[in-house]
């Protein structure tokens, strides 16, 4: 993948909480008049707030098990951290965070005494942006970085300004002002109105909440209340079931919500579809009443979502939610369809050796029938994993199989780059949301 060099106008500087806009309007004084070299215009597309707790970061640093800078990228260094806490406190090592292994960091740092944390030696949150954020020519971006472990002494801020060099642009640099603003999260808290003060009027403004959404906490409602997009990424949510339940809720209240996960189920939307294109399988789609669906053990937001968006577009309603546990955390959906006919849904959490970066992927899909003459049995595999489990059913030799090609990068700074292209409301992700939220509440 392509990047952007950026070149900076200003670095970060630090400066007292009520100097943000003097300074900002310094940087775009001292580029004015007769200098030599390109232009620096300021940008004037959108505002984004970005809440960055980074919170496994501060949590292993505190603990003792990294040293690294607090910056939000899961590199070697935090993988072999969290591999070694995992050992330390006897868990699945992967050396991901999952839902278990943050819990347990949290309980482990709460004992100690905060004169016992071990803080890392450099927090980079929000002084610099991935550039395939930045070459979207944002006019301000706002990062929130609460910080673990610390006394509330208020809020510090910093500002920079950066300009994306486009290999096409003239002489003139489109250039984006950073506001970087950390503190206890009691005391960002307080400065909510104030950091919604900030975003530019009169332009559109996303709030990109790289956290579990906490409907209540009085910041999340208030940077809603005034964005026209809150986004979020499914993925690491802790307790996926409840959050997506959550995330319905904010719909029915009009607060729009884009998941970046939900973006990286196309490639399965797109292949299911594309199966039952030839006419002679469209006509047997209606013959499916079985499906199963494996994902990657720890986070079933995909294959919640998958499932959603398969039973909206078939028009199935659900009428049953089991959990049966076991290795595969074995969830069963039931769904009576317009003839009720019953049809029957098996998620598998499956155990795999070799993690990705996104928690939850999805690995195979089956359609399936009852009916042993129907022409719609459809085995879907992912790409990296494939799926045995479904291959070895005994009904491989009479389903269409096809391998799946993700994303070439489902990395949430490159879908949220996406994003900010097409951020109008996205009527199939709500109403798969909302068939979604109905399993979810048979539970």
């Amino acid at each position: 993948m392509t990047t952007t060099p950026i070149v900076a106008l200003q670095r970060p500087k630090d400066i007292s909480f009520g100097e943000i806009e003097a300074e900002l309007s310094k940087i775009w004084l001292s580029q004015s008049g007769g200098k030599a070299g390109p232009v620096a215009a300021r940008a004037a597309t959108f505002s984004m707030v970005v809440y960055e707790p980074e919170e496994f970061q501060q949590l292993l640093a505190g603990l003792g098990f990294y040293d690294g800078p607090i910056d939000g990228i899961h590199g070697p260094k935090t993988k072999d951290a969290v591999k070694a806490a995992q050992k330390a406190y006897d868990l699945r090592v992967t050396g991901r965070i999952d839902p278990e292994t943050l819990t347990r960091l949290r309980e482990e740092l709460a004992k100690l005494p905060k004169e016992q944390h071990q803080l890392a030696n450099l927090n980079t949150r929000g002084f610099s942006i991935s550039d395939a954020i930045g070459s979207q020519n944002p006019s301000r971006i706002i990062t929130l970085c609460p910080l673990i472990g610390e006394e509330d002494k208020g809020v510090t801020a910093q500002v920079s300004a950066y300009c994306p060099i486009q290999k096409s642009s003239s002489s003139t640099l489109v250039c984006s002002e950073y506001i970087t603003l950390q503190g206890t999260k009691e005391a960002l808290e307080r400065v909510s109105d104030i950091v919604t003060a900030l975003m530019i009027p009169d332009l559109p403004k996303f709030v990109w909440w790289k956290a579990t959404p906490n409907p209540e906490q009085h910041l999340f409602k208030v940077l809603a209340a005034a964005s026209n997009c809150i986004i979020v990424d499914s993925c690491y949510f802790t307790d996926p079931e409840s959050e997506l339940l959550k995330m319905q809720e904010l719909m029915e209240q009009e607060t729009y919500i884009a998941d970046l996960n939900w973006h990286r189920l196309s490639a399965w939307q797109e292949l299911t579809a594309a199966v039952f294109d030839p006419p002679e399988r469209r006509a047997a789609l209606g013959e499916v009443d079985r499906v199963t669906i494996d994902y990657e053990k720890g986070n079933a937001a995909q294959a919640l979502m998958f499932l959603g968006w398969l039973a909206s577009r078939l028009g199935w309603e659900p009428v049953s939610y089991a959990e049966e546990g076991g290795i595969y955390e074995i969830k069963r959906i039931k769904f009576n369809c317009a003839n009720q006919r019953p049809i029957e849904a098996e998620l598998a959490a499956i155990p795999t050796a070799d993690w990705g970066e996104i928690p939850g992927d999805m690995i195979g899909l089956l359609l399936a029938s009852t009916n042993p003459n129907a022409n719609c049995f459809t085995i879907l595999c992912s790409e990296t994993t494939g799926c045995m489990r479904m291959e070895a059913g005994g009904i491989a030799q009479n389903s269409r199989t096809e391998q799946v090609t993700p994303l070439t990068d489902q990395k949430a700074e490159s879908l949220m780059s996406q994003q900010l292209q097409r951020w109008g409301r996205d009527m199939l992700y709500e109403e798969s949301l909302a068939v979604t939220a109905k399993i979810l509440k048979l539970r």
